[in-house]
């Protein structure tokens, strides 16, 4: 059929359909919703078309533009704010409650939570056995490599600076805090961070962090950082172990000998404490003597100025009663010229060694340096005697 055969456009032609009249059709039933006619006076002139067809499109405009604005309206949680953002500008941060903004394309929002606590794994991947030793190994500062897993966790303080200065927060988060425990574990000792220091290690991690990401404005705030775990390699695992125990048994030595120090050092200085005082005793002792004897020889020079010959005399007699006291000999004077002479000698010897023996038990008396054993004593009495008699048969 051609494009010039009258049958173009009949319904049993099977040619398209008729423009004008599926409008008219479309205007009827548009009509019919609102309460129009359908389109029943319009056989004669046909003017009633573009009428209702101007009805139906203000119509369908105003129920769009109706729809539109409704898509303005949003709520934002208690713990989440709404950053409101007109063609990919910031506009304005919403608080929590029913808002609305221009509709899509003019304005959109980024309701983004606060109070979530996001966690990133340093060293490891969901489990501490997944390691990333590209992450986890670090030098110390005696130039020793440990391996250390820990989390940050953190949530968000500003969601402007969160939404515009960060291209990936997780992945920012993770190189801050790589780069600060690096930091942190550089300046540090070995057995410092394993062992006394973690503590100390993760909250100066936990400052460092902050400090770098807020250097970067980048709306995070970190919570805590959580050490997972810290060792050595595994690859000198068994060496590490060996030195350990060698560190604890030069511990339990340091112990026991200064266990055993202060056992011997308070008795050694109270042994110096005893022989310090021993000795200020003497001392004290010796000066009174020699002050006593002063005092008894000005005395002694007093009375001797007064009369020195019977002082003499006394001093002389005293100093021989001193001397022969301790003395076994026994002198006799024949001068008397006694033909019979008997002294029980053994009996007075005892009696004059009584006095001395009684005051030594009474500690009045020094006891003398040198003693005589009493058979000694015996035959200096049998010598005495002997010389006696043979004086008194020469007399006769």
């Amino acid at each position: 059929m051609g494009l010039n055969d009258p049958q173009w456009g009949n319904k049993n032609s099977g040619g398209p359909p008729d423009l004008d009249e599926l409008l008219r059709n479309f205007n009827k039933k548009i009509a019919g919703l609102f309460g129009g006619k359908g389109g029943s006076g319009n056989k004669g002139g046909g003017t009633g078309a573009p009428q209702s067809f101007g009805v139906g499109i203000g119509l369908i405009v105003t129920i769009v533009a109706i729809l539109w604005t409704a898509t303005g309206f949003y709520i934002v949680d208690a713990s989440s704010r709404g950053v409101v953002l007109r063609f990919g500008g910031y506009v304005d941060t919403t608080q929590p409650g029913p808002r609305w903004h221009i509709p899509y394309p003019i304005e959109s929002v980024e309701v983004v939570s606060i109070s979530q606590v996001r966690t990133v794994e340093i060293g490891y991947r969901e489990n501490v056995k997944n390691k990333m030793l590209k992450e986890s190994l670090m030098l110390t500062a005696d130039e020793n490599i440990i391996d250390i897993q820990f989390a940050v966790q953190y949530f968000l303080k500003d969601p402007k600076d969160y939404l515009f200065n960060n291209r990936k927060p997780d992945e920012n988060v993770r190189q801050a805090a790589e780069t600060a425990i690096r930091e942190i574990v550089g300046k540090n000792k070995m057995d410092f961070v394993l062992y006394e220091g973690r503590e100390q290690v993760a909250a100066a991690t936990t400052k460092l962090v902050q400090d770098i990401l807020d250097r970067y404005k980048t709306g995070i705030l970190v919570s805590k950082v959580t050490m997972q775990n810290a060792q050595p390699p595994e690859q000198v695992q068994a060496a590490f172990d060996d030195a350990v125990k060698a560190g604890q048994d030069r511990e339990r030595q340091k112990n026991e000998g200064q266990a055993y120090a202060n056992d011997v050092v308070p008795r050694a200085k109270g042994a110096a404490a005893r022989l310090k005082e021993e000795s200020e005793g003497y001392r004290q002792r010796v000066i009174a003597n020699a002050e006593g004897d002063a005092s008894r020889f000005k005395q002694v020079l007093v009375e001797y100025e007064k009369a020195p010959a019977v002082t003499r005399e006394r001093m002389y007699i005293d100093m021989m009663q001193q001397v022969l006291t301790s003395s076994s000999k026994v002198m006799v004077d024949q001068k008397a010229g006694n033909s019979l002479l008997y002294l029980p000698l053994d009996k007075l010897i005892q009696s004059a060694g009584q006095p001395v023996s009684d005051a030594l038990a009474a500690g009045n008396v020094e006891q003398p340096a040198v003693t005589t054993p009493a058979s000694e004593a015996a035959g200096l009495t049998r010598g005495v005697r002997d010389t006696l008699r043979g004086r008194d048969r020469e007399a006769r």
